[in-house]
């Protein structure tokens, strides 16, 4: 498997009939999936390699700064769920306002044809693309006609009556239902970030030590308590994580802080990632510290019961 970063390197690679899928694939859930699939078996059967097309940065934060969606995944994260689906190859394109000036046609011949030299290409049944969205499936088929590359639709994927997409997972996360999210995503919804020092209440003033973490420009699920499993340095601990703004010491700015079940040790510095189980209650005011301890308490032994549970579901066999 191969990263490319910029076009422009691979006039010096020799693609072998790619079979290529475009899209910006942030939280790389089922409905991506499908559509890597789709790539993969097409390269098998053409003796050709599967090659996935993403963006860095997202397009909306170059296009409309400020208003960009919070991403469900990190691009390093993405790039690895990318790879561990099994594609060969993965275009990273810088996205910048001259790259979004292209016209559809122009991303066509130069990009996929021209320069990446495409067999098929694998697009959603909605797919846009190009300046001002002009391109749709209907060019893309005339041009493929004309270039002589194969245009493969896939249909979208639904949860019941859910519509598996980026939007509706973040809508979902949002909510706090990290459960659903988990089966729209094909694993449980992640963040990562740094151990940072907090205000110093966990472990001296409740009995419960919290690593507070510093995310960037991630989706935060909804304000409460969560049952999680937190990867450190290649080991996964059990734990409790609290979104929220503390009020039962006055109201702070939003944290999150995730107490370790059975682990001590200094955090601070260290690089974790936190895999959400599920919502355990939502944030309140207690009338004491010692109401908020013993809740804590209580909500440390129903994570324990909940992870159980949940690791026994998901063993092998």
């Amino acid at each position: 498997m191969s990263i490319v970063y910029d076009l422009k390197d691979l006039e010096a690679k020799s693609l072998t009939n790619p079979v290529l899928t475009i899209g910006n694939f942030d939280g790389v859930h089922k409905g991506h999936l499908a559509l890597f699939d789709k790539v993969k078996k097409l390269a098998k059967k053409n003796k050709g390699q599967s090659v996935v097309m993403t963006f860095d940065p997202h397009p909306i934060k170059i296009m409309k700064p400020g208003r960009q969606p919070p991403v469900i995944t990190l691009i390093e994260q993405k790039l690895k769920l990318i790879t561990e689906a099994g594609i060969e190859m993965i275009l990273c394109i810088p996205f910048s306002r001259e790259f979004s000036s292209l016209s559809a046609r122009e991303f066509v011949k130069d990009f996929l044809s021209d320069r990446i030299g495409i067999k098929d290409l694998v697009v959603g049944h909605d797919y846009t693309f190009g300046k001002g969205r002009q391109g749709n499936i209907d060019l893309l088929q005339s041009m493929g006609a004309e270039l002589g590359f194969r245009v493969q639709l896939i249909d979208p994927v639904y949860l019941d009556d859910t519509l598996i997409s980026s939007t509706n997972i973040r809508r979902t996360v949002h909510k706090g239902d990290v459960a659903k999210a988990r089966q729209m995503l094909g694993r449980s919804y992640r963040v990562c970030g740094t151990v940072t020092s907090g205000a110093g209440r966990g472990g001296k003033i409740l009995g419960f030590p919290t690593a507070n973490l510093i995310l960037i420009d991630e989706l935060i699920p909804k304000i409460g308590a969560y049952v999680v499993l937190v990867n450190l340095d290649g080991k996964q601990y059990q734990g409790v994580c609290n979104i929220g703004h503390n009020p039962t010491f006055g109201y702070n700015e939003l944290s999150v802080e995730t107490h370790f079940l059975d682990f001590s040790g200094d955090l601070r510095g260290k690089k974790i990632s936190i895999d959400f189980i599920r919502h355990l209650r939502d944030e309140r005011t207690f009338d004491s510290i010692e109401a908020l301890s013993t809740q804590i308490a209580k909500d440390v032994k129903l994570a324990r019961e909940l992870l159980a549970d949940y690791e026994r579901d998901h063993s092998e066999g």
